[in-house]
């Protein structure tokens, strides 16, 4: 019991840090490009990763072993994942890129079909269903009978990010790496994919101490200490459902603090959309309690 109270604390402490992050995009992209902010952010957060690798005395490890995996899973995840993602929220309100982004476990349930031979329930298809309503109610901003989108692109771009973070979890369901050394490596693979884009692009420009300080608190808390945290939070928990849960809390804190500290406007058709997307993955996660419960796993 002290385990699970102490696993759910730091699943507590994850998820107020991801709450964040959707107003922390916001605000560093009001100051530079969404190339720039992932190439401070990754940097960073490869830092983090590297002295942590080292503390827990992997880097012998690191250096040896895996980089076959991390060559392709690096080029998924930072590098395509995040401009993919830091592009919507370029685009889209805050609310609706951060709503869009959490029908991620909906596309790798889909995607597991044809990856995995997994196959769909009637549950399954049920909750897509109620979730991809959602997406849409957020799309056409409540004009549901209306397929004039307020923002394809920017829509698209949230879709897309939450297929290719499916693919990424979905190729890696048989990694043999620590998570923190797989984490590690992988951006040692992306920050010089970023560092040539950045370069060959728009190049690096300095935009003030705010533009910085944001990048750094994306870097070390989105990428970094919060993965840490949940990481710790499921090695812990006798059963993951415990603190998977808890990342329902989510969406709302994140809801209010784009609206006090960004200013955005609470959009009617961002809530009907994020409690059908909400409530797409709470019938998803209550089909699969039921077994977990049985046979003690998670």
């Amino acid at each position: 019991m002290n385990s699970d109270r102490q696993a759910i604390g730091y699943g507590l402490a994850a998820v107020a840090l991801w709450s964040t992050v959707a107003t922390a995009f916001k605000v560093a992209l009001g100051y530079m490009s969404p190339l720039e902010l992932m190439w401070i952010a990754s940097l960073v957060s490869w830092v983090l990763m590297g002295a942590l690798v080292i503390h827990r005395g992997q880097m012998r490890r690191a250096l040896k072993q895996g980089w076959s995996t991390a060559l392709w899973a690096g080029l998924m995840n930072p590098v395509a994942y995040y401009l993919v993602l830091f592009a919507a929220y370029d685009r889209l309100p805050g609310q609706e890129a951060m709503a869009l982004n959490y029908t991620w476990a909906l596309a790798m349930a889909l995607l597991a079909v044809p990856i995995l031979k997994q196959t769909l329930t009637r549950t399954d298809i049920i909750a897509g269903l109620i979730a991809y309503s959602g997406v849409w109610v957020i799309a056409t901003r409540g004009k549901v009978l209306d397929v004039d989108f307020a923002d394809p692109l920017g829509v698209g771009l949230a879709l897309v990010s939450t297929v290719i973070w499916a693919l990424y979890w979905l190729f890696n369901a048989r990694d043999a790496r620590p998570a923190m050394v797989a984490q590690w490596q992988n951006f040692s693979v992306g920050v010089p994919v970023l560092t040539a884009l950045l370069l060959l692009g728009p190049g690096l420009q300095w935009h003030g101490p705010e533009a910085l300080g944001a990048g750094i608190y994306v870097g070390l808390f989105e990428m970094g200490v919060a993965f840490v945290l949940w990481q710790m939070a499921v090695q812990s928990v006798s059963r993951t459902a415990k603190v998977s849960i808890l990342i329902f809390l989510s969406p709302p804190v994140s809801l209010l603090l784009l609206h006090f500290v960004i200013g955005e406007p609470i959009l009617f058709s961002t809530l009907m959309g994020l409690v059908l997307i909400l409530g797409g993955l709470g019938l998803q996660q209550w089909q699969r309690t039921p077994s977990a419960q049985e046979d003690g796993s998670v």
